[in-house]
């Protein structure tokens, strides 16, 4: 599917829309669910010893768009919100449940973030994004014959036509440490952000651990606002960085990668961000952090 650009005006627009909206401002309650338990990616580490049998491995672009789960009969958050598309958009999807990524295409996360963030659906804005499945939950088979199972339903066998904005993922075999290098190099020139790793006889397992890995030139992470530090010089009078708190308790200062406007209406304390980072240094504190965004659960909705 080819994409339409959007103007630079239309995206700042969209951007700022979305970021407004999980700073807390124009809060509106929405529908929740149980959140789904979800499979997490652990990083993939090129120098791990013993190193991976890659070829154990499937291999596909890891997208950077919003996670969300098909229950059959609705769009589920990973915080359990339910997200509001279009009836049209959803409509002769198999009562099946699907794990993937609402995507709008490579350097669009903004862009969908705003779409899907909305108690109102816009046509206009769902008609850019597709539902990108890489995982059925509810299989109960390995990975390898989950992979079978999904190009069946992408081929339209045993189902109903499963609608146009129903995608499926590509997983390819893995094959040596300079062909998955190789690879990562042609996603990102691309505008990919990266690869995903899925070992071939794993089951589906919620949580975080080694059966699903993923790939990128930085490593990124999440943390908890925890204060904002003043400005000083070119920022004074705004915000010059975050306080933040890892999920183990550790605390560091985050003071880069911001837009003026960020720093003028930071993410509120409470709420979760996510950094990119180099490495770890020997008191585990993340190197060269640097603000990637507010978390995106749509745990804010917008009107």
């Amino acid at each position: 599917m080819t994409l339409p650009p959007r103007s630079p005006t239309k995206r700042r627009a969209v951007a700022i829309l979305t970021f407004l909206a999980l700073a807390g401002l124009n809060r509106v309650a929405s529908a929740r669910s149980e959140a789904p338990q979800l499979l997490l990616a652990g990083e993939y580490r090129p120098d791990a010893s013993p190193p991976l049998h890659l070829p154990d491995y499937w291999i596909s672009e890891k997208l950077d768009g919003v996670r969300a789960r098909w229950d059959g009969r609705q769009l589920l958050s990973r915080g359990g919100h339910i997200l509001h598309a279009p009836a049209w958009f959803t409509e002769a999807w198999p009562r099946l449940t699907l794990d993937g990524e609402l995507w709008g295409g490579r350097g669009r996360f903004e862009d969908t973030a705003g779409t899907v963030s909305r108690l109102s659906p816009d046509d206009k804005a769902w008609e850019r994004l597709r539902f990108m499945v890489f995982d059925l939950p509810d299989h109960g088979g390995t990975f390898s014959e989950r992979v079978a199972a999904m190009v069946r339903l992408g081929q339209g066998q045993g189902i109903t036509q499963s609608g146009a904005w129903l995608g499926f993922v590509e997983h390819d075999r893995g094959d040596t440490q300079a062909a998955l290098m190789q690879r990562l190099d042609t996603t990102v020139r691309a505008g990919g952000e990266g690869l995903m790793l899925h070992r071939g006889e794993a089951t589906y397992q919620s949580g975080r651990g080694d059966d699903l890995l993923k790939f990128k030139p930085f490593q990124d992470a999440e943390a908890q606002v925890i204060a904002h530090v003043p400005g000083q010089g070119r920022h004074a009078g705004r915000m010059g960085a975050l306080l933040v708190q890892t999920p183990e308790g550790r605390r560091f200062r985050l003071g880069t990668g911001f837009s003026d406007q960020q720093r003028m209406t930071p993410p509120p304390t409470g709420s979760w961000v996510s950094y990119r980072y180099r490495g770890l240094t020997e008191e585990g504190l993340p190197r060269f952090a640097t603000f990637l965004r507010p978390r995106i659960d749509v745990e804010l909705m917008v009107p």
